[in-house]
This record gives C-alpha cells, sequence and structure tokens, in this order.
C-alpha cells in the first residue's frame, strides 16, 4: 500500500543558488513555499552548501498540483509573510506537469540584494519603560500597549506591536518582531483606517487659503478616492480606481499630480502629512511607535495614558527606554523615599485636605498666619483667600513608632479654648487600595480595605492603616504589598454639609488611643513631628444653603424647577433694572433704539457670606451668538442702589474678587461681598449691534472649593432677562 502511494506521489524539486553573493556565509537558511489555486500551501526549508552555496528544496504533493507560485525567501517568515513579501516569486502553469510525477525546476538564483535583505527584513526589537504618576510614584497592574502608527491624508492607522504589564516597580517589557518589504496591495489589505481630526485640523486651513480650490472635501470616516477630485479639478481620479476603493501602488503617482496643484507647505512636511511627505510604509523597516495604557484602578477600567500622533516616536532603535506619565486616574504606589515620607517618632503630620497642602491654607504650619483656614491666603485673584465647603478628605501621616492603633478627630471653633469629638454623621470613612497578594493570599493585583468609624468604648475611631498593617501579615507591607499613594495616608472624610457645622473656622485634632483587650487606652493627642506643637488643622467652611422648592428665594427672586435661578443667596443673582436713554427696559418688551444712545443695567451679585469670586454679565443673542457686556468699548461699573436687604457694592464693584482686592485694599480680605452694581454702555450698538431678541445672561460665583472641586463652579447662580431691540 505504502508503495501504491509512493507511485502515486508528485514531487516539486526547487534548486536554488547562491554562489554569486559575495562574502557568501551559509548561517542562514532559505524557506521555500508552494501555493496552489485553491488556497494550499506546501513548504521546505533549504540549509545550502558553505562550499558552493546551493540547495535543493524538495516539494511532495499527494495529487497533481496543477499552476504553482513559488516563493523563495528568508527562513524565519511565515507562510502568510512569504504571501506579502517583495521577494523572489516564480510561476508554474499546469502544463508543465503534464505526463510527469517529478518536476525540477532550473537553479534561481539569489543575489546580494536578497540575501542581505533577508537578513534584517525582520528585526527583534525591545521596548523597556516606567510608568509612573505625575510626581514620579509607581503605577503596577497597567497594560502597556504599543502601535506603530501610520497617517495619510487626514486618515491614520495603528497597529498593535506587543503589550504588557507593570510590576510593582511599574516597570514593563515589550519584545516584538518587526517586518518590511510588503506588497503594498498586501499591507494596506491588512489595516483599518479612521478619520483623525488632528490632521484635518492642519490640513484644511492649507486647503482654504488657496482660491483656485473651488469647494474643501468633506473628510469622510474611512479612506475614499473621491476626496482628490475636487482637489485635482478632475471628474475622477482615474489612477486610484473606483470610488471608495485605493490602490496603493498608485499613489506615487497620485502625489505627483497633488504637489502640482496643492499650496506648498512646510509645516505640513515636518509633521509627515502626505502628500507633502513621501510616504512608503510597506517599506518601513524600523516601527513609529504611540502608547496606550490602561489599568484597572479601584474596580474600574481606565485609560490612564493615551498618546496621540503628534507624541509618536520616530524610527525607534531596537532598544527603546522610555518612561510613560499617567493621568489622575491611574492606581499609584509611593514607597518611602524621603523623611517626609515616614517620619520619625510617636508623633503625627497632618498634610493635606482635598489634595491641598496645608502649607498653603492660611494660619496652617509652613502658611501665612492670615487668612486662617482659607486655600492661597492673600493671593489677589479669584483663587485666592478659598474656603471649603461639602466634603473634605484630610491626609496625614503617623510617625514610625505613633502609638496610635485607633483614632478619632476633635474640632473647636473658639481658638481651642474648648474641643469636641466629631459628631458620627460628620466622620465619614472610606476604602483603601493595595497592590499585591490578595490576604491572607491569593493572586497579585489591586485589593480593596475597608476603614469604617465604629464605636469602641464609647469614641467614635477608626482603624490606622499601621495597626492594619501589623495584625495582617506585616512581614511583607512595603515588600510585595503596597497601598495606593491616593488613598494611603487618608485620615477621614470630613462632611461638613448638613451635620451641625456652622459657616466658620475650625481647629481640627486627632486624638489616638492604643486598643488593649478590645478596650481603647492610653488616649493622647499626637505631637506635630519634629514640634512640641499638639497636631492639627485649621480649615474655614463655607456651605450654602439650597431650597430645592421655592417658588423664590428669600430676596423674592423666582428659582427652583421650572427656572434658571438656583433658590438660594449664596450667592444670588438678579437683574433688577435695564433702561435705554434712561427708559426702562421692561421683560420680553420691543425696543425702539434705531437712534442709538446709552444702556444702563442694574444688576445683583451678592453673597451674604463675604466669599464672592467674580461674575459675568453677556447678551445672547441670534445663532449661538455672545457679547461680553463688560468688555463692551466705553463700559463703566458703579455702585447700584440698594435692594431691599442687599446693599449697594459701593467701590467694590470687581468684576472679581482680585479687582475688588484693589479697590477696596487689602485689609478687605478675605471678605468680597458685592451687591447692587450698575453697568453703563454709553453706546449701546455695541451691546446690542443688530435688530434681535436678546437675553442678558448674569453669573456669580464664589470662591468655595466645595467637595474639593476646585473651579469655582461649586457655588453659583445665574440670572436671566430678555426684551427685543430694534437698531
Amino acid at each position: 500500500m505504502a508503495a501504491k502511494d509512493k507511485a502515486r506521489s508528485y514531487k516539486l524539486s526547487v534548486p536554488v543558488d547562491a554562489s554569486g553573493v559575495k562574502d557568501f556565509k551559509a548561517d542562514k537558511a532559505v524557506k521555500v513555499a508552494a501555493f496552489d489555486n485553491n488556497g494550499r500551501v506546501h513548504e521546505a526549508i533549504v540549509k545550502l552548501d558553505a562550499r558552493s552555496g546551493k540547495g535543493v528544496a524538495t516539494l511532495s504533493f499527494d495529487r497533481q498540483p496543477g499552476s504553482l507560485r513559488v516563493v523563495v525567501g528568508p527562513e524565519d517568515a511565515s507562510v502568510e509573510q512569504l504571501q506579502g513579501l517583495q521577494t523572489i516569486n516564480i510561476s508554474i502553469s499546469n502544463r508543465n506537469w503534464q505526463g510527469k510525477r517529478e518536476l525540477k525546476l532550473s537553479p534561481i538564483p539569489i543575489t546580494s540584494y536578497y540575501w542581505w535583505w533577508w537578513f534584517w527584513w525582520c528585526r527583534n526589537f525591545t521596548i523597556r519603560g516606567k510608568v509612573v504618576c505625575a510626581d514620579g510614584s509607581a503605577v503596577p497592574g497597567a497594560q502597556v500597549c504599543a502601535y506603530d502608527v501610520d497617517w495619510w491624508w487626514w486618515w491614520v492607522t495603528e497597529e498593535l506591536v506587543g503589550c504588557a504589564t507593570t510590576d510593582a516597580t511599574g516597570s514593563f517589557e515589550i519584545d516584538f518582531r518587526w517586518c518590511c518589504g510588503w506588497w503594498p496591495w498586501w499591507w494596506w489589505a491588512r489595516r483599518f483606517w479612521r478619520l483623525e481630526p488632528l490632521l484635518v485640523e492642519r490640513i484644511l486651513p492649507i486647503l482654504e487659503r488657496d482660491p483656485k480650490i473651488p469647494r474643501i472635501p468633506t473628510p469622510d470616516p474611512a479612506p475614499d478616492s473621491a476626496v482628490f477630485d475636487t482637489l485635482l479639478r478632475k471628474s475622477r481620479v482615474g489612477t486610484l480606481g473606483a470610488v471608495g476603493k485605493i490602490q496603493p501602488q498608485a499613489l506615487e503617482s497620485l502625489r505627483t499630480q497633488l504637489l502640482v496643484n496643492l499650496p506648498a507647505s512646510a509645516e505640513l512636511a515636518q509633521l509627515r502629512i502626505w502628500p507633502w511627505w513621501p510616504w512608503w510604509p510597506w517599506w518601513d523597516c524600523t516601527p513609529d511607535i504611540i502608547f496606550k495604557v490602561t489599568q484597572n484602578c479601584k474596580g474600574q477600567d481606565q485609560l490612564i495614558l493615551s498618546e496621540s500622533i503628534w507624541q509618536t516616536r520616530w524610527d525607534i532603535p531596537t532598544t527603546l527606554d522610555v518612561t510613560l506619565v499617567a493621568n489622575d486616574l491611574a492606581c499609584c504606589i509611593h514607597p518611602c523615599t524621603t523623611p517626609s515620607d515616614c517620619p520619625d517618632g510617636d508623633c503625627l503630620v497632618i498634610t493635606d485636605a482635598c489634595d491641598d497642602l496645608v502649607a498653603t491654607i492660611g494660619g496652617n504650619p509652613g502658611a501665612p498666619a492670615t487668612p486662617a483656614g482659607y486655600l492661597n491666603p492673600g493671593l489677589v485673584s479669584s483663587s485666592g483667600d478659598r474656603p471649603y465647603g461639602g466634603t473634605v478628605p484630610i491626609s496625614g501621616i503617623f510617625g514610625t513608632t505613633a502609638t496610635a492603633d485607633y483614632y478619632e478627630f476633635e474640632w473647636s471653633n473658639n481658638g481651642g479654648a474648648t474641643w469636641n469629638a466629631m459628631p458620627p454623621a460628620a466622620a465619614g470613612g472610606f476604602t483603601r487600595w493595595f497592590w499585591g497578594p490578595a490576604l491572607p493570599a491569593g493572586p497579585v493585583g489591586w485589593h480593596s480595605v475597608n476603614f469604617p468609624f465604629a464605636p469602641i468604648s464609647g469614641h467614635n475611631v477608626i482603624e490606622s492603616r499601621q495597626h492594619f498593617e501589623a495584625n495582617n501579615d506585616p512581614a511583607n507591607w512595603g515588600i510585595t504589598r503596597f497601598w495606593d499613594a491616593a488613598t494611603e495616608n487618608l485620615l477621614m472624610y470630613w462632611i461638613t454639609d448638613g451635620t451641625g457645622f456652622a459657616d466658620d473656622t475650625y481647629q481640627l485634632r486627632v486624638r489616638s488611643w492604643q486598643l488593649i483587650a478590645g478596650n481603647l487606652k492610653k488616649d493622647v493627642v499626637l505631637l506635630l513631628c519634629d514640634t512640641e506643637n499638639d497636631n492639627g488643622l485649621i480649615l474655614t467652611i463655607d456651605n450654602g444653603y439650597v431650597n430645592l422648592v421655592g417658588p423664590t428665594d428669600s430676596n423674592g427672586h423666582a428659582c427652583g424647577p421650572g427656572t434658571v435661578h438656583t433658590c438660594t443667596t449664596e450667592p444670588d443673582t438678579a437683574i433688577v433694572a435695564v433702561r435705554i436713554n434712561g427708559n426702562p427696559v421692561d421683560v420680553c418688551a420691543n425696543v425702539d433704539a434705531t437712534k442709538g444712545g446709552t444702556l444702563e443695567i442694574d444688576f445683583m451679585a451678592w453673597d451674604p457670606d463675604g466669599h464672592l469670586a467674580y461674575y459675568t454679565l453677556e447678551a445672547t443673542y441670534g445663532n449661538n451668538l455672545a457679547i461680553d457686556l463688560l468688555s463692551v468699548p466705553g463700559a463703566s461699573l458703579s455702585a447700584g442702589p440698594p435692594v431691599g436687604a442687599v446693599p449697594s457694592a459701593g467701590l467694590l464693584v470687581g468684576p472679581d474678587y482680585g479687582a475688588a482686592l484693589g479697590q477696596g485694599g487689602p485689609g478687605m480680605s478675605p471678605t468680597w461681598k458685592g451687591g447692587i452694581i450698575t453697568l453703563t454702555i454709553t453706546d449701546l450698538h455695541k451691546a446690542f449691534p443688530e435688530t434681535c431678541c436678546y437675553q442678558l445672561q448674569l453669573y456669580a460665583h464664589k470662591r468655595t472649593v466645595v467637595s474639593c472641586d476646585h473651579s469655582l463652579w461649586g457655588h453659583t447662580n445665574l440670572s436671566e432677562y430678555s426684551f427685543t431691540v430694534v437698531v
């Protein structure tokens, strides 16, 4: 039976000859593959003779193979790669097999060009690096993916070259193999393209400045040859084939035509944008790399780094070292590297509130003494003298020998004359995360630990991190387990709103205990490290009251559901009166202003707590149009008439806290209440340039940092007032 099968087999002998290669060395074999018309492939590795440089590949077939395409290439190329590689190709017709079971080809010469190119057409690359947070802390457990990036016109394609996961130090290594020398059609067919807005932003202005281009093409989501029709002022770009289909081998001819018709641009050439920059990506033998980094942080998958095309590393070396800086969504670990990270002694340092260092909060160590409890004390800006509100996370570091198993916060609003335990409703616990093996043992990753406040021995206390470590595999903290830097030194969430704390300046301190036989013993207020002073923190609190129902606030302004106005006076806003040429203008009025004249607006921007930051006053009209009335030429601000319980602003008209400090002098810090203000515009056509319905839009903002929102939008209010002006 075996002899009968052998008799029916077909054989193809493919001699290869590298004898013409100068300085030939037989240290690399050759791969020969034969592809039939049914997609089947047969392959063999040929080791060439060291002296003659010759060898023979023998391929066997169980039936007559018919027409074949024989490809000769490097031994480390896969069958798929040989199909797309611009290498030696030989065609065998079905007629060559007529009456034959064995077919021997004439020797295929391997020239020096191919022989030496095969040595480096594919190369091994290594990317080593670290992922860190902005402060240099390591980012463990993150998946780092490297992409080769190419762009053509305003489309971009990315090819994943490899991924790796960072270790506890944030380090990673990606090893990959990169090949070049493809057939253009083969390279193009394996790419997914997308529109890149960053490229559109660069190309469109160049096209728009050329009056010879009658119509700027609309960017399409995917490559479409029709985009070039208008640019070349032709009905079709014949070299690219049918609409929507790109023939990459014709791109160089198209580039020649476009360069004649498009404006020259050194900027786009420098940015490597085709056609201003030549482009043959199938011959790109060194990858151009960008990175994307993801991390499962606190139970959620987060994109912590996504580099744009403008961050491309061009033509990387075979070994590349990088440092990647993650965004603020990353979980980081920050080992103790300086004395301030882990102070010695039986002591405590309260370090920050809302991630603001205590040295930037008035009255605390390292900060100006006044105004006490305010962020950025004395700064002449809307970001100066800022109180806190809402929920305030407070962090600190216990000394390395601190006797603090459990602790609670105490507060005082009379300069420390008396102290009170933090009410349970105001003392918020939290969750810490650590990187390493699960407790007591388990897989490496991010794991959570709850730290709630709980009653023990008549006190509402929370366990210290050090006590937790001492009772949970103590030998491995800082060795195989590391706390997330964002929560490692968290002490408490101070819930200031709705828990009985009036707007005021408060001192806080930490009282700690040892846990002995299940009871709290040996209480102490630890000293501030390296001092003889008690630990502590000074914060000023300002929480606004909001009536969610309405229908008016305490100043009588319509508010709540169905309005744009918030039912609060902290701050309060109102368009009190509008006058054109001295004549009152009611809401929804039609005003004839064809003869021009003056515009006066009395408005309220008021905060009874004295923490006003700034206000804005705009006229909106038409289709998304707006005029900043405070910046109109000839506009001026002055004291307005008092309205009810709200006084005139007097000299302190702003429009922001920094300007008000200049109007009232530094002695008024940190208080600016605002009040009733009058805006006068001498030429109303500057405010109302065309006949239209105008809506006055007045915003007022406070300086309060609300639940760590530093944006000045935590406490705001809005009033609107509309009418029609005929000019």
